[in-house]
């Protein structure tokens, strides 16, 4: 009895077929991670492409998904999010194979474009197929699972992406279809491993059902602004303000985001039990107060010494990685309570456009903000912030008593 008390603590309660499912996803991300770091090196330094045709390339990776992932939607919910995550596999694969092997620019895009649509699809479908694995009680924990395996997988990718980098044009290829093969892997783990889920009847409607649905669309919305700062700019903006504003060499930088990743790492568990049986919105104006603290950090950091800037710079990395576990405990678990089972593909695909929109305003308006004055850069992210954990507490009055707080299982 003691025995199954202490395996049903390890295991956070999930059953097997879920952490199958995790461990492709950590296999993923340690792919995607070797690579990652080097796609614009690799096709500029090794194949010779101009800088500005090797950032079109990787442009397209990731200017597709916010295409793909709306067209995801209803395949999710038509064919299931299992074959749906599968078939993102084999293009993300094929995709990036593809860019290892290319020796021209159109080779190069055509790759781009598998990979693209790849990337678009996988991120709502994986994220449905998540949802079914569980009963809703236990979803944030196994959000949290997934969270934890990504950044250990990209953590762990990129340090072993930067030895295999260092031989050369023949190291770049290597990493590029090593990445191909973990996506291969899930794909096998996919299709062998997890069983097909139910599908139910179909909903009439479509997108035009997601979109009156006013709870979903005011945490959509705020979920853009949520991603824009504690993503997007501290992944793009503040490196940059980092570098020029500060004097902080590349290494150092590179250390904040390995500080960022190994705080989720080690966080995201603690602070998923530590919210259950909590409000959600509350939750969601946490993570968003952090970020704006974060955002004051990097500001406070310009006025003080070296060694207090890089203090500063560090804690806010540390703070926005805390904040992450916050938000993501929260965001998928209650998107998934909020759709009808027969369109949960479609609201997920609509999740997934909103983490490729802000993510993709974050370095476009950012950098533009940066370029006249980087302090109101800053503050100005602060600001968005600030506002979308107003957002989230006010989307309290228009969510269904039901899914207003976090599940608190009994395990």
């Amino acid at each position: 009895m003691r025995y199954l008390y202490y395996n049903k603590r390890l295991s956070f309660g999930l059953p097997r077929e879920l952490w199958v499912v995790e461990a492709g996803i950590f296999l993923n991300y340690l792919g995607w991670g070797t690579v990652m770091p080097f796609e614009v090196v690799y096709l500029h330094e090794a194949r010779g492409f101009g800088l500005g045709v090797a950032g079109l390339v990787v442009g397209v990776v990731t200017g597709l998904a916010v295409v793909a992932a709306p067209l995801a939607g209803p395949a999710i919910d038509r064919v299931g999010a299992r074959a749906t995550a599968a078939g993102a596999g084999i293009a993300l694969a094929a995709g990036y194979a593809g860019l290892g092997f290319a020796h021209t620019p159109a080779q190069a895009f055509a790759a781009a474009v598998a990979a693209g649509i790849g990337n678009g699809a996988l991120l709502p479908s994986q994220s449905a197929l998540l949802a079914t694995l569980v009963p809703a009680d236990l979803r944030h924990r196994a959000t949290a699972v997934s969270r934890v395996a990504a950044n250990l997988g990209v953590g762990l990718g990129a340090a072993i992406g930067g030895l295999i980098a260092a031989h050369g044009v023949n190291g770049f290829a290597a990493l590029f279809l090593a990445n191909a093969v973990t996506y291969v892997l899930y794909v096998g783990i996919l299709v062998t491993a997890v069983r097909e889920e139910e599908r139910p009847p179909p909903v009439p409607g479509g997108y035009r059902f997601v979109l009156r649905d006013r709870p979903f669309v005011r945490l959509a919305l705020t979920n853009i602004a949520m991603i824009a700062v504690g993503w997007g700019v501290f992944t793009w903006i503040v490196p940059v303000y980092a570098g020029s504003e500060l004097g902080v060499g590349p290494r150092l930088i590179g250390l904040l985001l390995l500080a960022n990743a190994c705080t989720v790492v080690l966080a995201q568990i603690p602070v998923t039990r530590r919210v259950e049986g909590r409000r959600r919105t509350v939750t969601m104006a946490i993570a968003a107060l952090m970020f704006v603290v974060a955002c004051a950090l990097v500001v406070g950091a310009g006025l003080a010494g070296p060694r207090g800037a890089y203090a500063a710079l560090l804690a806010a990395a540390i703070i926005v990685g805390v904040g992450e576990c916050f938000h993501t405990t929260v965001l998928m678990p209650l998107v998934a309570e909020l759709a009808p089972a027969a369109l949960r593909g479609r609201y997920m695909a609509a999740t997934g456009l909103s983490w490729w929109l802000g993510l993709a305003l974050a370095p476009t308006l950012g950098a533009q903000l940066l370029s006249v004055s980087p302090p109101a850069a800053m503050l100005s992210a602060a600001a968005v912030a600030l506002a979308a954990g107003v957002s989230a507490l006010a989307l309290e009055r228009d969510l269904p008593t039901a899914v207003s707080l976090t599940p608190r299982p009994v395990s």
